[in-house]
């Protein structure tokens, strides 16, 4: 019985489809069929059928067999309407099908436990030597000078800011992070490890966890802070995810949320890593829109 009624409208709508076809031979008529709601049905034979075999694989056909057939008897043009919304949500599943596989070949390899990472150093990429005679506004405005033209972010910070930043965060490890985007928000999981500040978005994260691909890495170099006085911080960014401005504003928003003692950010911190059930992301939002009144009493340049 299944195996008939599912023939009688596969068949159907292939009648449908070449009448659809037939139409298009004649100047007064379109290749689309116009439906109630002003939208257009536009499947070739090839989405068609593919669309129809899933639906022949739907655990659920024996359940709403009658109601197919009834639809596609009284209402072809809204049945053919359906079959394409069905196969419109199947290719969008594959699109994040695909897409999961290739954030699994971006993932980096995952830390062992125990294991410590190899902190970088200042002299990977500045000579120190050619610095160490000069002030420290000197030495700021050569790391600004450098960065100028890379594709990343540069900044500084007093000794204390930077003890108070990585002792908090030994407190509250993982934090999360809203970015405004065009017409909504994407929230950006950061994580603390040794000198470093990783950002990878929320959804990478929630599939990789700790081995997700970044689209923000944060280093912070100490070895001047005894000399000069002076933390310096570069932020490599992925440039297919994020602008330098966007870049910036997570630099800041972390600055606000690790070395400010803003009782609200405070207890969001807490929430977030103690209680996570009361945690609600539309607080992170709320604070946002404070954020740049307070950038100026950040003492740290970005």
């Amino acid at each position: 019985v299944r195996h008939s009624a599912l023939q009688q409208w596969i068949f159907m709508a292939r009648v449908l489809l070449r009448n659809a076809m037939h139409l298009a031979r004649h100047p007064k008529n379109s290749w689309t069929t116009r439906i109630s709601n002003e939208r257009y049905i536009m499947m070739s034979r090839t989405r068609l059928e593919k669309a129809l075999e899933e639906l022949q694989r739907n655990p659920y056909y024996d359940k709403y067999a009658q109601k197919i057939a009834k639809l596609q008897q009284t209402s072809p043009e809204q049945f053919l309407q359906r079959v394409e919304q069905q196969e419109k949500i199947r290719e969008k599943q594959e699109k994040h099908k695909k897409a999961a596989n290739f954030y699994e070949t971006e993932a980096k390899p995952a830390l062992e436990s125990g294991i410590q990472m190899k902190e970088t150093r200042l002299d990977s990429i500045m000579k120190i030597d050619m610095i160490k005679d000069k002030s420290k506004e000197e030495i700021i405005k050569i790391w600004n000078e450098y960065h100028k033209q890379k594709d990343c972010i540069c900044g500084t910070m007093m000794p204390e800011q930077y003890d108070k930043m990585f002792t908090r965060s030994k407190q509250y490890s993982t934090f999360l992070l809203p970015l405004p985007r065009e017409q909504s928000y994407e929230f950006i999981m950061c994580q603390f490890y040794g000198s470093e500040v990783h950002m990878t978005p929320l959804l990478w994260y929630q599939t990789h966890k700790e081995n997700a691909p970044e689209c923000l890495t944060m280093i912070y170099y100490t070895e001047l802070r005894e000399d000069k006085d002076i933390v310096l911080m570069r932020g490599e960014f992925d440039t297919k995810l994020l602008q330098v401005q966007e870049a910036q504003c997570l630099a800041n928003e972390l600055l606000l949320y690790y070395c400010n003692d803003h009782e609200h950010r405070l207890q969001l911190l807490e929430t977030f890593t103690n209680r996570p059930d009361k945690f609600k992301h539309m607080d992170l939002i709320a604070q946002l829109e404070t954020l740049s009144l307070e950038l100026n009493n950040v003492e740290t340049k970005i």
